[in-house]
C-alpha cells in the first residue's frame, strides 16, 4: 500500500499535504513524525490533512468547504498555520476544488477564508490578533529580553531585537519563556526596518527554527504596528505582506507552491500508525 500525498511550501515553510476528503486515513503523532523526518521520511515542518468538515465534527466548522487537520513535525496538533493555509489553497487549486478562486477552511482555530491573489500567490484571513499586557521573559542563547504575548489564535511571543542581534541569535534550542504557555508557543524575534517593514526569525513549537511562520508574521505586525497601514515582513524564506481589514482582521498574502506529488511507501508508516480507518 502507498499513501498519496503532495509536498509544498510557503516562503520555504514546508508541508506534506495528504488528500483525505472522505476521512479514511487515521493520522496519529507517530505517523506525522515518520513523514516529517528529514532523513528517514519525506521531510517537512508539518502535515496538512485535507478532509471534508463532516468527517471531523468535533472541531471543523459546519459552514466550511474543507477542513485542514494541521500537525507540527513532532506530531502535536496545531490550531492554525498561515503558511500552511496558503499551501492548502495551492493544493485545492491544483485539484480543481476552489470555487470562484476561494474556499472556507475549518481549522482548530476557527474557519478561515483563503483566496487566490495572483499566480502562485494566496491570501488568508487570519482573524483579529489578541495581544496581552503580560510581560514575559525570554532567553535565547545569550539574549535575555522581554516579549509580548499574541494569539493568532495559536500562541506567540514577539521579541523586539536589534539589527545586530537578529542574525547572531542561536535558535538551535527552544527559547526559554517565563512564564511558559500551557501549550508552548512560537517565539518571533523581530526588527523594525521602516514605517511598515520588519524582518524576523522564528522558533516554532514542535518544529524548531523554520524559514517562515505565517501566523508569526501577523503576530509581529500586531505588536509593531502603530497604524493600520500595509506591512511587508521578510523572513529567511521570503517576504509576505499583511493588511488590516476594517473589522481588525489581518490578511496575510504570500506565495505558495506545490513542488511534488508523492507515493509514500507503507514501510515509512509501518509501526507508526497512520493506517486506513
Amino acid at each position: 500500500m502507498t499513501l498519496r500525498a503532495l509536498k509544498g511550501h510557503g516562503t520555504e515553510n514546508d508541508f506534506i499535504v495528504i488528500p483525505d476528503l472522505d476521512g479514511r486515513f487515521g493520522l496519529d503523532a507517530a505517523a506525522v513524525r515518520a513523514l516529517c523526518d528529514r532523513r528517514a521520511g519525506v521531510g517537512a515542518d508539518g502535515v496538512l490533512r485535507a478532509v471534508r468538515p463532516e468527517h471531523e465534527p468535533t472541531w471543523a466548522g459546519g459552514d466550511a468547504d474543507f477542513a485542514m487537520d494541521f500537525r507540527n513535525a513532532d506530531g502535536s496538533v496545531g490550531e492554525m498555520c498561515g503558511n500552511g493555509a496558503r499551501v492548502f489553497a495551492a493544493y485545492l487549486q491544483r485539484a480543481g476544488l476552489l470555487r470562484d478562486g476561494q474556499a472556507r477552511i475549518a481549522t482548530r482555530g476557527g474557519v478561515r477564508t483563503v483566496t487566490v491573489a495572483g499566480p502562485g500567490t494566496y491570501t488568508v484571513d487570519l482573524g483579529a490578533p489578541r495581544t496581552y499586557p503580560d510581560v514575559v521573559k525570554v532567553r535565547a542563547g545569550g539574549l535575555v529580553a522581554t516579549g509580548t504575548l499574541v494569539d493568532m489564535p495559536n500562541p506567540h511571543v514577539v521579541v523586539a531585537v536589534t539589527p545586530e542581534q537578529l542574525p547572531s541569535l542561536d535558535l538551535t534550542e527552544p527559547p526559554v519563556v517565563e512564564p511558559d504557555g500551557p501549550a508552548g508557543q512560537n517565539v518571533e524575534f523581530a526588527v523594525r526596518e521602516g514605517a511598515h517593514r520588519a524582518r524576523m526569525r522564528v522558533h516554532e513549537r514542535g518544529v524548531g527554527e523554520t524559514r517562515s511562520c505565517g501566523t508569526g508574521i501577523c503576530a509581529v505586525v500586531a505588536v509593531l504596528a502603530e497604524d493600520h497601514g500595509p506591512w511587508q515582513v521578510a523572513v529567511p524564506g521570503g517576504v509576505c505582506t499583511v493588511r488590516w481589514t476594517d473589522d481588525g482582521s489581518l490578511l496575510l498574502t504570500g506565495p505558495a507552491v506545490i513542488v511534488a506529488e508523492l507515493d509514500i511507501e507503507a514501510a515509512v508508516l509501518n509501526g507508526a500508525g497512520g493506517v486506513p480507518r
